[in-house]
């Protein structure tokens, strides 16, 4: 099983190759680099793992919710690699890997929104013979921080979840004040790893989960959508980078 996946969603840039059960992979907190450096690291992490783009099973994204730009990013070369190689793609949401680096049975998943707002999720993981999964209690919202609320959770119970994302840091903490009783730990500097994209990834292949490149669809979640002249250059380069490469 061989895969190749993109995360760049938020302020971090990432893309890794998980092959048979082992992953390697490619970080940087890059700002505005996402376009220039998502393909180069793709190209070096194949040769690194001795694979041709051909061995590829199929290209894993993480499909946001988080800043437009980079979300339609990873969602353009995902797709564009896929289609030229005729190959199947995973959509993971960000959130969704986001929560899997945190510890615990339950997990609040949160992303600085900017404009005072959250991308925000909860998750249980349930444990069986075939390991551990992460199942989302809430749909992928965003809004004010003051306004998440956990699921069946009075706003004073025990502290039981684990938050994990920069969601906990925007607006001053807000967020992490708001539920504090509810949290067992914090961590507010995590950032998603395409990493985690390719482990949730492999799991959802071999669940039958993978769909056509042209059913890809990105999570924006706002309706603001619209692109600066400079974002649309970007997503011009790199498309013209992806159709070149492959």
């Amino acid at each position: 099983m061989k895969l190749l996946a993109f995360e760049t969603a938020t302020e971090a840039c990432s893309v890794a190759v998980w092959v048979d059960g082992q992953v390697i992979e490619r970080f940087e907190i890059a700002p505005r680099r996402h376009a220039e450096l998502a393909l180069p690291w793709a190209e070096q992490l194949l040769a690194e793992a001795g694979i041709a783009r051909r061995e590829l099973d199929a290209i894993a994204v993480g499909r946001g919710p988080g800043a437009f730009t980079g979300v339609r990013l990873a969602v353009a070369i995902c797709q564009g690699i896929a289609l030229a190689l005729d190959r199947p793609v995973l959509p993971v949401s960000t959130l969704l890997a986001l929560a899997s680096q945190a510890s615990g049975t339950h997990v609040l998943a949160a992303i600085d929104a900017r404009m005072g707002e959250v991308y925000s999720a909860a998750y249980e993981r349930n444990v069986s013979d075939h390991g551990s999964r992460l199942h989302a209690v809430t749909d992928e919202e965003v809004g004010a921080p003051e306004a998440v609320v956990l699921p069946g959770m009075p706003l004073h119970a025990p502290g039981i979840w684990q938050g994990i994302g920069t969601g906990f840091a925007a607006d001053q903490g807000v967020l992490a004040s708001h539920l504090q009783a509810q949290l067992q730990g914090v961590d507010a500097q995590a950032l998603p790893h395409a990493a985690d994209v390719a482990r949730l990834a492999a799991a959802a292949f071999d669940r039958g989960e993978a769909i056509a490149a042209d059913q890809l669809e990105p999570a924006y979640l706002r309706n603001n959508v619209a692109l600066t002249t400079r974002e649309q250059q970007a997503l011009r380069a790199a498309k013209r980078e992806t159709g070149s490469a492959t």
